[in-house]
């Protein structure tokens, strides 16, 4: 263990120590006597001494010191009482901090470093030992008021966790803390009298990764849109790369307006956020991507367990995850075997006798007359009681849908094929359905993959592509819900419905089944009800091509649930409007072409052109590139493995193209290679043998299995968290591109001032999501929403800002001193009033500029008329809450502004200010400067005279 650093002054007093290991600046010793054969003289005489003298020294006979060239005096810093723990430290030492110590020219520096990056290590390991046991350990709370002192940060700005590290500048490590709170990171560090320390912003974090260079081995590298950031030296540095990735995912999605991303309710409210519901909530992701469950499941169990596989013969030992509605078993090796067991199929879930063979076995039994046998659960008692209280309420819910009546069915399947090979593969899988089951509770093991790669026989598609997906869960729990959603959906117009029409004759139009009315009604009423369900997502792109291929090979219902799983849970955020989930899976590809072929990377340095290729092959499961009976045997695969088939698939056929595509030049040599790869060439011969058809993608599809079959559920959503951050930055800088090309013809104010008026107006938009109440935001952008601005572009819905906001920049941005002014506050009011014109209680990007441009860069008489504008309605209420001067009891906003002139003609504020902008002007040009015409009127004269005078 590490030991708070103890001077030593004799290394080696009474030779009672023995160096095992040593260089530069650490040592391994052994305690002389320990390990050496028993009787030795020398080894008594220390035995005795450590009796009397050091009784300690027996329980640790190892030790590691920290020496100092040229100096008699060392540090003991860990210590063990066994040769493997000892050397676990004395790797890290050399693995994260010898190659660093070469940089300080004051070897005493030395010292003082090591001893700091120890202490951090003793800190950290005592926190997680603590964190195990306690909600607020401590050595946190200690950290806690540390972070609050360092950074001066609000109250609400909670602290998740913290590390020990080091930051790097240049070639020189300072080491300090890391402290990760729910939207910044914050680093600090006090060395040999220097300090450091900054915040970075998650919004601000547009690049994480890790990276391994000359002095820092095992970096984490963050970057933003101005400069990048190393730390290294962490006492585990994976753990710590996830939360970092983990909370910039999550606050990115919280923070940008991502149009339909999908985050978990508790991750929505950012103040119960801790480090151990973001381990909860990765394991859930791997959990929902494995199994491929609905999103909504909650986790609930995570249990080591061995499961009877009558198959094998044996128990396989694995893992139980349960959720709300599901008991998911799998392997060890992941894939190797997977059960998944809807609550809804279950009768019963019992604890049968403990036996030495079979200890604390659980027996689960399901309709199909099955049962499966879980032995070595531990809280066996917890785990079954909580199991069986969510079974009663589900088999309540059940009881409650045996009056409904049945759902209308509107079709069959409109796909019969028969060819020479479906009897065979038939009987292949009525063998499979013999020894591992049928239904969605059947063993899922590499034997089905191998069936699966075949081509599933036309008979059975639909039925294994509902089992496989579990969609058939999902139309048992929901009886009468698609017929309910037919009728209300019918006859209603909108964006979605007007899309779908577009494209229903454009699916599949070389398919009979698509080329009359009963085929085309069939496609209009799926993807019509699943545009009624979820209006976020409406109608996409490539879900028609996809609901047409589920209608001929399953009924309409059974379509529909085919749809929903696909898009909510097998693609989720695929199918928006911004198809984000498909760009950051494109993104992870990229990644994945870098792993695994790397010298087609070296050749395509510019891997963007080969996504771009393949981003139609994720959004339509290859269905647009390939023949069709070759296409659906990869969505057999789809549904089976989930998008690790079409990760993989791809992989295989760059793989197969790398020789050319290297070679290739840009974009559309890349594309016509592929395309004739996958359309042209004699490997998919277009033929009418569906057996060759079949043979040939079979044989890519197990070359993807061979060479890229350890790609794992694991790592693919590792990948997803961390690019995601990417893609989303990604499409912030767009949004400021296209809102600064809208506003920019607009103002006169430079480039570069209007975008730092951006970052400025974005930035106080974070702060009130950061801190402050926002849900009088969140309100006032659903009124806006609902109220008729459904139609206006995501760059005029983007960044708004209340009145508090709007008031906060205000102070900061006007021409005169804001703490001066007795009328600022009302100035503030009224200017956000004026800017309001649509009543929405918020103000745009564009408003504000408009409003900052004429301050700053317009001409006189545009300053005053802006000025004149804020003593009369609408900027002027009666509602004003402020008594000032500026309000004055002569004017009334429920009747028009009149000014009487001296000859007794009356004539309105507006006709008045143009009389007095055109008199502007004419003395203008003549270059002669006079007063402006009296008013008899009085309109806050005493404050425009104060304001005019400061402008």
């Amino acid at each position: 263990m590490w030991l708070n650093p103890e001077e030593v002054l004799l290394k080696n007093a009474l030779k009672l120590w023995v160096t095992e290991r040593s260089n530069d600046f650490f040592l391994l010793q052994r305690r002389r006597g320990h390990g050496e054969p028993t009787g030795r003289i020398t080894g008594l005489l220390v035995g005795a001494l450590d009796t009397v003298l050091d009784s300690n020294a027996r329980v640790t006979p190892f030790r590691i010191l920290l020496q100092v060239p040229s100096s008699q005096i060392s540090w003991v810093i860990a210590s063990g009482a066994a040769i493997e723990e000892v050397n676990k430290h004395w790797d890290w030492l050399v693995h994260n901090l010898l190659h660093s110590l070469s940089v300080f020219e004051n070897k005493e520096d030395v010292a003082s470093f090591v001893k700091g990056k120890v202490k951090g290590l003793i800190a950290e390991e005592l926190r997680g030992r603590q964190a195990a046991q306690e909600d607020d350990p401590e050595k946190f709370r200690e950290a806690l008021l540390k972070f609050e002192l360092h950074f001066g940060l609000p109250s609400s700005e909670k602290l998740v966790t913290y590390y020990s590290c080091c930051c790097w500048k240049g070639r020189v490590p300072r080491q300090g803390f890391l402290y990760l709170s729910i939207n910044h990171m914050s680093f600090y560090s006090f060395l040999l009298g220097k300090e450091v320390k900054f915040v970075i912003p998650w919004a601000e974090m547009t690049r994480l990764e890790r990276v391994s260079t000359g002095l820092m081995t095992e970096a984490i590298r963050v970057s933003t849109r101005q400069r990048q950031r190393e730390f290294s030296m962490f006492l585990n540095r994976d753990e710590a790369f996830g939360v970092i990735g983990q909370l910039a995912d999550i606050a990115l999605r919280r923070l940008l307006d991502s149009e339909g991303l999908e985050l978990d309710r508790v991750l929505q409210q950012p103040t119960r956020i801790t480090k151990r519901i973001l381990e909860e909530q990765a394991i859930r992701e791997y959990v929902l991507a494995l199994f491929r469950l609905p999103r909504a499941e909650k986790l609930h169990e995570v249990a080591s367990c061995s499961l009877w596989t009558p198959h094998s013969r044996s128990h396989t030992a694995g893992t139980l995850y349960t959720t709300d509605s599901y008991l998911c078993f799998s392997s060890r090796e992941e894939g190797s075997c997977i059960l998944i067991i809807p609550l809804s199929e279950v009768l019963s879930i019992e604890k049968a006798e403990s036996t030495s063979l079979l200890p604390n076995p659980v027996i689960v039994s399901v309709r199909t007359k099955k049962a499966f046998q879980l032995i070595e659960l531990q809280d066996r008692n917890e785990l079954v009681e909580s199991l069986n209280s969510r079974l009663r309420s589900i088999q309540w819910k059940q009881s409650m849908f045996l009056h409904e009546s049945e759902p209308v069915s509107y079709s069959t399947s409109m796909l019969i094929c028969e060819c020479s090979m479906e009897q065979v593969k038939e009987r292949l899988w009525e063998d499979h359905f013999l020894e591992f089951g049928r239904g969605v509770h059947m063993f899922r093991t590499e034997k089905i993959q191998r069936l699966v790669a075949m081509g599933i026989p036309e008979s059975l598609r639909g039925e294994l592509w509902m089992t496989l997906s579990d969609a058939s869960s999902e139309l048992e729990s929901h009886q009468g819900y698609y017929t309910s959603l037919v009728q209300k959906s019918m006859g209603h117009s909108s964006l979605a419905t007007e899309e779908i029409e577009r494209d229903l004759h454009r699916s599949l139009p070389d398919h009979p089944a698509f080329q009359n009315p009963t085929g085309i009604a069939a496609l209009r009423r799926v993807l019509t009800a699943y545009a009624h369900r979820n209006p976020k997502i409406g109608y996409c792109q490539s879900m028609n091509i996809l609901a047409s291929v589920l209608l001929l090979y399953a009924k309409e219902e059974e379509a529909f649930w085919l749809l929903v799983a696909v898009c909510e849970r097998m693609l989720p955020d695929y199918f928006n409007r911004r198809v984000i989930g498909a760009q950051v899976d494109q993104s992870v590809f990229e990644e994945l072409i870098r792993e695994r072929l790397p010298e087609l990377a070296e050749h395509v340095p510019d891997l963007s052109s080969l996504s771009s290729v393949s981003l139609s092959w994720f959004l339509t499961l290859f269905l647009s590139v390939l023949p069709f009976h070759s296409a659906v045997c990869v969505v057999d695969c789809f549904f089976f493995h989930g998008i690790k088939a079409i990760f993989q698939l791809g992989l295989a056929a760059l793989e197969a193209n790398a020789a050319q595509l290297s070679a290739s030049t840009d974009d559309g040599q890349a594309l016509m290679i592929l395309t004739r790869y996958f359309c042209n060439s004699d490997f998919f011969s277009d033929t009418d043998v569906p057996a060759v058809r079949h043979t040939n993608i079979t044989d890519l599809i197990n070359q993807s299995y061979e060479k890229f079959g350890d790609l794992s559920v694991r790592h693919i959503e590792r990948l997803r968290c961390r690019h995601r951050i990417q893609v989303l930055q990604a499409h912030e800088d767009t949004a400021k591109e296209n809102a600064l090309r809208v506003v920019t013809p607009d103002v006169s104010m430079s480039p570069e001032n209007l975008t730092d008026v951006y970052d400025l107006f974005k930035t106080e938009h974070f702060i009130s999501l950061y801190w402050g109440d926002s849900s009088s935001v969140a309100a006032a952008e659903a009124a806006a929403w609902h109220h008729g601005e459904s139609g206006c572009s995501y760059i005029e819905r983007q960044y708004r800002l209340d009145r508090p906001q709007f008031k906060s920049l205000y102070g900061l941005l006007v021409p005169w001193p804001g703490g001066s002014n007795q009328h600022a506050d009302t100035l503030a009011n009224r200017t956000f009033t004026l800017l309001d014109q649509e009543r929405k209680n918020l103000v745009t990007f564009r408003e504000f500029a408009g409003w900052l441009d004429t301050l700053y860069c317009e001409e006189l008489n545009e300053k005053i008329r802006l000025l004149y504008r804020l003593h009369i309605p609408p900027a002027l209420t009666e509602s004003e809450d402020d008594p000032s001067l500026m309000k004055s009891p002569l004017m009334s906003t429920n009747r028009p502004l009149y000014v009487n002139l001296p000859s007794g003609e009356v004539k309105d504020y507006q006709e008045q200010l143009k009389q007095m902008l055109q008199d502007l002007a004419k003395e203008k040009e003549k270059d002669v400067e006079k007063p402006l015409p009296l008013m008899n009127q009085v309109l806050g004269t005493c404050c425009t005279a104060v304001t005019l005078t400061s402008l």
